[in-house]
């Protein structure tokens, strides 16, 4: 895996991180992770002490939404990518007397054959996820965690009081035309509002700074 830049985000704890492919006229080849390289690269030391221990693979159609999603006991940090398509990611802070919490930051991941690069996004426990997806699309995320249907729970990404001033404005821009012919399951669209998720007493597991997030 040769590690070409980590880039931090608006909210600091996000991170991009873009590695080579190796290009020829045959197309190309790439080594997307080894965490050899992981742990003897500085920048990342945030992922040092990170094990993963569960793979996901998600297919969806065009217009698209997912999320926004978070688990404790265990919580769950997640290393994403797309495949193929055009994915934009969804990352709001939930981490109470975070200074960033309520904030929404998105990032654009589209799949690139020709590129000579690829880019995984970090998105560590404190964070709800999502994405939504202005192509049919294939991702690929690991997990710190495994999943744990007893407790995960959501903010719906149509909420009107997630703040989205962090977030660029053309993207901002083209999630508010796909809202209005998105596939979205009903669970997500009817998930919880910041300020609901905030007066529920499990809000109490994301506290600023988050401690023992790979337990």
């Amino acid at each position: 895996m040769k590690i070409l830049s980590i880039k931090t985000l608006l909210i600091p704890e996000i991170k991009v991180i873009r590695f080579a492919r190796f290009c020829d006229h045959r197309g190309y080849f790439s080594e997307s992770f080894r965490k050899s390289a992981i742990q003897q690269t500085q920048e990342l030391s945030f992922l040092h002490h990170v094990d993963f221990l569960q793979t996901i693979e998600s297919f969806s159609h065009k217009n698209t939404i997912r999320g926004l999603h978070f688990q404790w006991n265990p919580y769950m940090g997640k290393l994403v990518r797309t495949l193929q398509g055009r994915m934009v990611d969804l990352i709001l802070d939930i981490r109470k007397n975070s200074p960033t919490l309520g904030k929404l930051i998105a990032y654009e991941l589209p799949y690139d054959a020709d590129a000579a690069y690829s880019e995984w996004i970090w998105v560590p426990p404190g964070f709800a996820h999502g994405n939504y997806y202005t192509e049919t699309s294939l991702i690929e995320y690991f997990c710190t965690g495994e999943y744990s249907p007893g407790c995960e729970a959501g903010i719906s990404p149509l909420a009107a009081d997630i703040d989205w001033s962090l977030c660029e404005p053309h993207l901002k821009t083209e999630f508010s035309q796909i809202t209005k012919n998105a596939q979205i399951s009903e669970k997500d669209a009817k998930a919880y509002s910041m300020k609901e998720w905030l007066q529920d007493t499990r809000s109490n597991h994301f506290e600023y700074p988050l401690k023992k997030v790979h337990a």
